[in-house]
């Protein structure tokens, strides 16, 4: 699947065994949670698409973190068939959990995985292959992935799988990269320079990421992941630019009063850790909002000190669109490393983002995501726990 040089038999074994239980199982439905951002929208359009190529129905549910309570209630039922897409691979334990060898799982993810433990949830991450999530492939690269062996006509899919790798910095390697050359070599898109234009659509695909970053996360509790999906799948319409507009005016303007008060109050401080608090400033849209902001600011070089976290606090709403209240009062913490940090990740002198959160939230959050980012939901309660636990873990290494 992926090129003589890439290891993949096991993946294509993987892959191979889900898709033979799915068919055997012949949902009515398939409920399908998804991630909000860019990338966790083009996984769920992929998945979407293909799934409903083959004749099942498909209900989508956009969740930006893996609540426990939500997991709990998903899977109490009994035969269900339920996807993660860019979502869950972090919990694959909880999930396997919660699921109880209920319901049929399929996970599609890149994020840092935890072991799934039940035989009916399939990780599909392809990390568990040697493969990294920060550099070789998206959440929507394993979608696509999943999708060409479901049906190779699925290949027109693949710049779904591009727009999606947008998120990552270093640019097309690895998978992506090989997806890449199949999408030029089908006619899915065009290169033009540096440029890759979407040819179905006219439409370069950092142009479509980019508006797929405002529609879920500042969108999030307006219909705005929906919206998204059908942008990925039929492109950009009148009324869906108008939304992006109306939503990107609201976020810059949230935006600048978080920076306003951070170049008057300044960032707090401990040893290795700079963070601040914007409380209800992104109130009415998705949390995801917070991380988008801590990558700004990692390149704001008169802000933040460049060999410290940054750590990000914004109150969570207690609604979930399409579920009900959480029943806690939570804050979410993203953390984004800047550059001069993430050589010493690399080297194993400092914690990855992800494993730093996991740890100092250990027993009272729920923490997922990369080395250079990631982010917890907490109670409202445990923001100052949490710095100091994250401090406490920090100081056990040899700096």
């Amino acid at each position: 699947m992926f090129g003589v040089s890439m290891s993949h038999e096991e993946f294509d074994r993987r892959v191979a065994i889900a898709i033979s239980e799915l068919k055997q199982t012949k949902p009515k439905e398939i409920v399908l949670v998804h991630h909000d951002d860019g990338d966790g929208l083009c996984s769920a359009a992929v998945t979407k698409a293909a799934l409903e190529r083959e004749g099942y129905q498909v209900k989508t549910f956009c969740l930006e973190k893996i609540y426990p309570e939500v997991i709990q209630s998903l899977h109490e039922g009994m035969d269900q068939t339920i996807f993660y897409t860019d979502i869950g691979s972090s919990h694959a334990d909880f999930i396997s959990e919660c699921n109880a060898s209920r319901n049929l799982t399929i996970i599609l993810d890149h994020h840092d995985p935890m072991p799934a433990r039940d035989p009916r949830v399939h990780d599909l991450n392809l990390e568990h292959h040697g493969f990294r999530g920060e550099n070789d492939f998206s959440g929507a690269t394993c979608c696509y992935l999943f999708a060409r062996a479901l049906n190779e006509h699925n290949a027109d899919l693949s710049y779904l799988a591009l727009v999606g790798s947008r998120e990552i910095p270093e640019g097309f390697t690895g998978l992506n990269k090989v997806v890449l050359d199949e999408a030029i070599n089908n006619g899915v898109v065009r290169v033009e320079g540096k440029k890759i234009e979407i040819v179905k659509f006219g439409t370069r695909i950092e142009d479509l990421f980019s508006k797929l970053q405002i529609l879920g996360p500042a969108g999030y509790y307006e219909g705005g992941p929906e919206l998204g999906i059908q942008a990925c799948l039929e492109g950009i319409s009148d009324r869906v630019k108008r939304k992006i507009d109306e939503l990107e005016e609201w976020r810059k303007e949230a935006n600048k009063r978080v920076l306003a008060r951070l170049y008057r109050e300044r960032l707090k401080e401990t040893d290795h850790i700079q963070w601040f608090d914007a409380g209800d400033i992104y109130s009415g849209m998705g949390t995801k909002v917070i991380g988008q902001f801590c990558s700004f600011l990692s390149y704001q070089a008169r802000l933040i000190k460049p060999n410290k976290y940054i750590i990000g606090f914004v109150n969570v709403p207690p609604d979930i669109p399409g579920w009900g209240k959480l029943k806690e009062t939570f804050v979410k913490a993203s953390v984004r490393v800047p550059k001069n940090l993430q050589t010493l990740i690399d080297q194993r002198k400092m914690p990855g983002a992800v494993d730093l959160l996991v740890k100092a939230s250990e027993g009272f959050g729920v923490a997922d995501g990369h080395q250079y980012a990631a982010n917890v939901v907490v109670p409202v309660d445990k923001k100052e726990a949490l710095i100091k636990s994250a401090e406490k873990f920090i100081g056990t290494y040899n700096i």
